[in-house]
């Protein structure tokens, strides 16, 4: 499975992004996935996940601001970013588990997901 992540910038506070990670290889439906964040001198955080069935997990910390979802026609995930705050600054990654686990499972470990993408630079100015 290869991951691709797009959608980062540069915004200023109370912006908007848009996250895309678009995956190749496998059966992207089968898929749990997660995007992560790290930012300079901090360990790697899970933002958001959403299961096969499209239950969704968030951190606390982007609750009510970023939405996960996803289109398994066209073999993506996508994350809104809203209401932007200068400590969303970060490298954002896109992973996918694909251990097929339970149908609403997302997993809140990083050594759960298999394969990940390369990262995508968010950067939100004050």
């Amino acid at each position: 499975v290869q991951l691709q992540a797009s959608g980062g910038g540069l915004v200023q506070a109370g912006g908007s992004l848009r996250l895309s990670c678009a995956a190749s290889g496998g059966t992207f439906s089968n898929y749990a996935i997660g995007w992560y964040r790290q930012a300079p001198g901090k360990e790697r955080e899970l933002v958001a996940g959403i299961s096969r069935g499209g239950s969704t997990f968030y951190a606390e910390a982007v609750k009510g601001r970023f939405t996960i979802s996803r289109d398994n026609a066209k073999n993506t995930v996508y994350l809104q970013m809203n209401s932007l705050k200068p400590e969303d600054t970060a490298v954002y990654y896109c992973a996918v588990d694909t251990s097929r686990n339970g149908y609403y499972y997302i997993p809140r470990i990083e050594y759960d997901y298999d394969y990940w993408g390369q990262g995508t630079q968010v950067t939100v100015s004050s």
